[in-house]
């Protein structure tokens, strides 16, 4: 992985008093779940469930929609970035190490940075949906964001 960062520890002197506030070309990704690009559904079979990339420029954060169908599960995994996840519709849980959250709609929970994971849709009639926001940008752009499958 090449770093693309155009400074280095010789531009400390150069750090500006102010910003600039500089608009890129989109602020939008419409349609995320609806619009599904050829990425998403490759990124989808790699991972074995649902995940939609929320494609905005965003340097710092990422966000997905993703989703189980019922009774479905993730792949167990760990990565060195921390995960925000709100659940958006169904119910079920997520093995973080060796504790057992339960979930259901409206529920969100933390997966820590390197912890194993597992998330599980408990239903076996209903879909789950989650919105997960991670510092996974942040980490590649730095050049030191890992994932490991099981």
């Amino acid at each position: 992985m090449s770093l693309s960062a155009t400074h280095s520890s010789g531009d400390f002197a150069k750090v500006p008093a102010a910003l600039d506030a500089t608009l890129p070309d989109r602020l939008l990704h419409a349609d995320v779940v609806g619009n599904t690009h050829v990425g998403d559904r490759d990124f989808s079979q790699e991972r074995r469930h649902q995940v939609n990339v929320v494609d905005l420029p965003s340097k710092v954060i990422s966000m997905t929609v993703g989703g189980l169908e019922p009774g479905q599960s993730t792949r167990k995994h760990r990565h060195n970035y921390e995960t925000l996840i709100y659940v958006l519709e169904g119910e079920g849980k997520s093995v973080i190490g060796e504790r057992e959250v339960a979930w259901k709609r409206g529920d969100a929970f933390y997966v820590p940075v390197w912890a194993w994971h597992q998330h599980i849709n408990l239903s076996p009639q209903h879909k789950a949906t989650y919105l997960a926001c991670e510092n996974a940008p942040h980490l590649q752009n730095l050049g030191v964001a890992l994932r490991e499958e099981a």
